[in-house]
This record gives C-alpha cells, structure tokens and sequence, in this order.
C-alpha cells in the first residue's frame, strides 16, 4: 500500500524563498557598489590634480587658485603682491636717501651735503652737535635697510603661502562636505571559514 505524497509545509517553502531573495538582493547591491565605487574613484582620480596646482601656483601666483576655481582669492593674491612691493619700495628710496646722507657727512668733499636737505633741526649740523647728528643718520639708514629686508622676506613667505593654499585646496577640491550622512542596511553574503554565511553589510555614505 502506497503511502501519499505529503505536502511541503508552508513554512519551509517560505524561508527557502526568504533565504534565495536575501542572497539575490545582497549580491546585486555588492555589485552595484562595486561599479559605483569604480566610477567614482576614476573620477576623483581623473579630475583634479594637486601637482598641477602647485605647478601653476608656482610658475605664476593666483594661477594656482585659477585651477581650484577659487577665483576670489585671485585678487587677495595680488593685493598682498602690490603691498608688499609697494612696502619694499617705500623703504628701500628711505634707506638710499639716508645712506647717500651718511655717506656725504663722513667724507670730507665739502660739495657733497645731501644731508643739508633732509627735514631736520638745523642745531645738530653745529660742530659740537654733528658727530649726534652722523649717528642719527647711521641709525636711520640700518633702520630703513632692516625694514626693507623684512619685508622681502615677508613677499617670500607670501608667496610659499600663495602655493600652499593651492595645493592643499586641490587637496581638498573632491572632498564631499555636503550633510547628507546616511547609514543603509544592505543583506549580503559573509564568508566565514569558506562558509557561505547570511549577513548583512553597513554602508555609510557621509
């Protein structure tokens, strides 16, 4: 006597189907990942170069922040440029004119008295008070050459910040800074001892 066929229980035929689309859905969204991942990191890699924003930024300043697409920052560039040339001129006429006056008071050529035209007390060109007067004029050039210097040390600096500030935002140019933090629960296989386990994959965009 021949026993019938038994049914499949229903809840087994369910978590065989559960089970199958679970492994379906993770490994479509693994690959979709995936691909996604490729595209943007071709991108990222393809689009913006530190090294040529340095290399612009050097070659000629401003050009640097041309490339990052900072062009607001162009003009700051060449403002700092200007002052500072303005400074290292305005200093340096000071220290030529003082030392053309230190220059004509220590000799003894009675035709050269530039110092005679320099906005001072005529007191000190007295002969007990010119040896004050030669120090004063000794200290006014080594005043105005020092700050000429520094200044040219200070375009320098200017311009080793010019070719920082483009390299670090070509750095920066593909970062994302936007506020879409997203967290998605993906299903997906887990390999566990060549086990081929259920799991489910954290994605973090940000």
């Amino acid at each position: 006597m021949f026993k019938k066929n038994q049914p499949i229980p229903v809840r087994n035929f369910t978590i065989c189907i559960l089970t199958i689309l679970f492994f379906a859905t993770g490994f479509s969204a693994l690959g979709q990942e995936a691909a996604k991942d490729t595209i943007q990191k071709k991108k990222s890699d393809t689009t913006h170069s530190p090294r040529k924003a340095t290399i612009y930024s050097a070659a000629l300043p401003g050009l640097g922040q041309i490339y990052n697409r900072k062009y607001w920052k162009v003009p700051l560039v060449y403002g700092g440029f200007a002052a500072l040339g303005y400074f290292i001129n305005f200093n340096n006429e000071e220290y030529v004119k003082y030392r053309q006056a230190y220059s004509d008071i220590i000799d003894d050529d009675p035709n050269t008295i530039s110092y005679t035209r320099l906005n001072a007390n005529p007191g000190f060109l007295e002969p007990d008070k010119i040896g004050q007067f030669t120090e004063r004029l000794r200290g006014a050039k080594d005043y105005w050459r020092r700050n000429r210097d520094l200044v040219v040390i200070g375009t320098a600096v200017f311009y080793a910040v010019n070719i920082i500030d483009a390299s670090v935002d070509a750095h920066f140019f593909n970062f994302d800074i936007s506020d879409d933090l997203t967290i998605n629960w993906v299903p997906g296989p887990v390999m566990c001892m060549d086990n081929r386990l259920m799991g489910i994959h954290c994605r973090i965009t940000f």
